[in-house]
């Protein structure tokens, strides 16, 4: 049996070059990058590098960067430490129905704390309106917290619109960017945010490596204490193997963004057509909007079949999918993104995500389109 991986909005496999730059620098580095002596200064060297590399790719200052251990803390870290350094201006957040749940769960704990937060809702697309966001300020507004690209159904928001309401009204603005990094072209000096999350596995680099931008005239509260590492904004001995691959794969994935565009949205239409063609068009569903997307990602519902079922059925033909985000992929709630957008239930309670990526092919498109008819059938005779 042959084994396809369509997973790659949950993790992406090591670029090559990637795991040769780590294997170099976990070879023949060692040395703690806040000791002062000769080991200790090459290692702060290589951070120091590789932060060079990774703010051209991002187009910021290095000094804008700070190395998390991957989104979910980058995530954490700009809603907790604006709130903590805003609370006096405020405790009001803005942020959407269709976030990670790294930012959905923070807020929830700001709540908790005191803080008042308006989860604004999207339409059928998964979509938010920026009027929205802007009728939803009020006085006590200190951060707008809104994602780039959905992970779940693939949505692109409209972050500038968002972005310039913010400014506006001075309010800091967050944006989880950690699915769009990698599929969408992104300038944080372009850009109307002032916070913006990234994870290293998105791009073809290691698990457990990610960074926050910070514009230089923000305030943030730490998260973490100890050591005065990231200029006292992330404390801890820095990842030095990992941030080298986070380097190397946003170096790569800046350098080729172009074609992989390309790539993902011929492997997508390929795909669409091969289920048109084995599973017919009346028999599924595709989730999420059909121009402001992200190419690599393919969220669709077969009606007729739940969702664990086509899991399980995918698995054993050896094809790796998901229900969606991988964090809750091992629950069996309904996807929160797709209760937002208010689909039919037999929708929501059959969607699959299907997600492209390094060394995926028509031809293994074209397999997965197959097996899912095959599996149809099957479910159908009561085989």
């Amino acid at each position: 049996m042959r084994n396809i991986y369509l997973d790659h909005a949950a993790s992406t496999p090591i670029h090559p070059e990637v795991a040769e730059e780590m294997l170099r620098v976990m070879q023949g580095q060692y040395g703690n990058a806040s000791s002062i002596h000769a080991f200790g200064r090459a290692a702060k060297r290589t951070v120091n590098g590789a932060r060079d590399i990774l703010a051209a790719s991002l187009h910021c200052r290095p000094d804008e960067l700070v190395f998390t251990a991957g989104g979910t803390e980058s995530d954490n870290l700009a809603l907790f430490g604006v709130a903590a350094a805003s609370k006096k201006k405020g405790r009001h957040i803005i942020t959407t129905a269709v976030e990670h749940h790294a930012v959905l769960h923070a807020c929830h704990r700001l709540e908790e704390n005191g803080y008042k937060v308006t989860y604004l809702p999207v339409d059928t697309h998964g979509w938010v309106d920026p009027n929205q966001v802007k009728e939803a300020i009020t006085d006590e507004t200190i951060l707008i917290s809104v994602m780039y690209a959905n992970n779940e159904v693939g949505t692109v928001e409209p972050i500038v619109e968002i972005g310039e309401i913010a400014r506006e009204h001075g309010i800091v603005f967050h944006v989880d960017a950690v699915q769009a990094f990698g599929s969408l072209e992104i300038s944080c000096v372009d850009l109307p945010v002032d916070l913006m999350s990234f994870s290293a596995h998105k791009v073809n680099g290691p698990q457990g490596i990610g960074a926050l931008y910070v514009h230089r005239n923000i305030a943030l509260e730490p998260l973490l204490y100890g050591g005065l590492q990231e200029r006292k904004r992330r404390a801890g001995t820095e990842n030095l193997a990992g941030i080298t691959g986070f380097a190397k794969a946003a170096e790569l994935t800046v350098s080729r963004l172009r074609d992989k565009q390309a790539e993902d949205e011929q492997i997508r239409h390929h795909f669409l057509a091969a289920l048109e063609r084995y599973v017919g068009k009346e028999h599924f569903v595709l989730n999420g909007h059909p121009t402001s997307r992200l190419a690599h990602i393919v969220n669709v519902s077969f009606p007729e079949v739940g969702t664990e079922t086509m899991l399980m059925n995918l698995d054993m033909e050896g094809i790796a999918v998901a229900s969606g985000s991988a964090c809750t992929s091992g629950s069996l709630e309904p996807s929160h993104v797709l209760e937002a957008m208010k689909v039919p239930e037999n929708v929501l309670r059959s969607a699959i995500r299907f997600s492209f990526g390094l060394g995926n092919t028509n031809e293994e498109m074209e397999y997965a389109a197959k097996k899912v008819g095959t599996i149809l059938d099957r479910i159908r005779s009561g085989k």
